[in-house]
């Protein structure tokens, strides 16, 4: 007597969710053999996929959630965010689109928390987190979960999270903006990139006691963070970072250089 548990289904993935595939299955449909009931939501993480890197999940041309239990014929297309398109109507896996510009980032990505926090985004970062801690913060305060560790987003509590593929900083930052389509949303000079509280602007007066006699003599403009009284000004590091800012803006750093695929 067959088994009601047991069958085949057709995966499809698309766009960048194709990374975590075997080459054999990238960019096109492939049969999936099971042997026992599963959810979906666990059958596309057996394939490689987490499920944080899914915003949407058609089987039969129907809209389903996570919960779905895969049956013997299915033809299920599993997509990632989507930038350009509202599809609210269709979702099933959240009650809101992935996209959020808020963050916490794995202890891998310490450099890549600066550069989003000098852009203007709500970004936590501690550099000896636990994993169930990021996992906890990203489920509680409504945080994306930024990391280089597949299997970290496989936790069932995080429900927005990114697999960053690109190695070199700079270009994870270009990445995450192009990933969320964020360009639109810089704020530059707005976080403190030691702590992540907010900058507000300073009178001089005020805090010339704790500068150096060079930057009390030729500055005028300064800020500080309202968290960690950190001192920002207008000097040489302000010029370079300015710049770095215009390239970023300008989408410089969105190659696929520096970039590790996840296999």
């Amino acid at each position: 007597m067959p088994d009601p548990t047991a069958g085949t289904a057709r995966f499809r993935f698309y766009e960048e969710l194709n990374d975590f595939l075997p080459k054999e299955h990238r960019k096109t449909g492939f049969e999936h053999s099971f042997h026992r009931r599963a959810s979906i939501k666990d059958m596309i993480e057996s394939l490689g996929v987490p499920h944080t890197e899914v915003e949407l999940i058609l089987v039969n041309s129907e809209s389903t959630d996570f919960s779905h239990i895969v049956v013997d014929g299915d033809v299920i297309s599993v997509y990632p965010v989507f930038e350009s398109l509202d599809i609210r109507p269709l979702l099933k896996l959240r009650p809101e689109p992935l996209r959020s510009n808020r963050f916490v980032l794995d202890t891998h990505l310490g450099r890549l928390a600066r550069y989003l926090r000098l852009l203007g985004f709500d970004t936590l970062y501690c550099n000896n987190s636990h994993d169930a801690e990021l996992a906890q913060l990203s489920s509680e305060q409504h945080r994306i979960l930024l990391t280089r560790d597949r299997l970290l987003l496989h936790r069932s509590i995080i429900t927005h999270g990114y697999l960053v593929r690109n190695t070199a900083p700079l270009y994870q930052t270009g990445e995450v903006l192009q990933r969320f389509n964020m360009h639109e949303d810089i704020l530059p000079w707005t976080r403190c990139t030691r702590c992540n509280g907010k900058l507000e602007a300073v009178s001089k007066k005020t805090i010339a006691h704790r500068l150096e006699p060079r930057t009390r003599r030729y500055y005028t403009d300064f800020r500080r963070c309202r968290k960690c009284s950190q001192l920002y000004w207008k000097g040489s590091h302000f010029v370079k970072m300015t710049g770095l800012i215009t390239q970023l803006r300008q989408g410089n750093f969105t190659t696929r250089g520096g970039r590790n695929e996840a296999e």
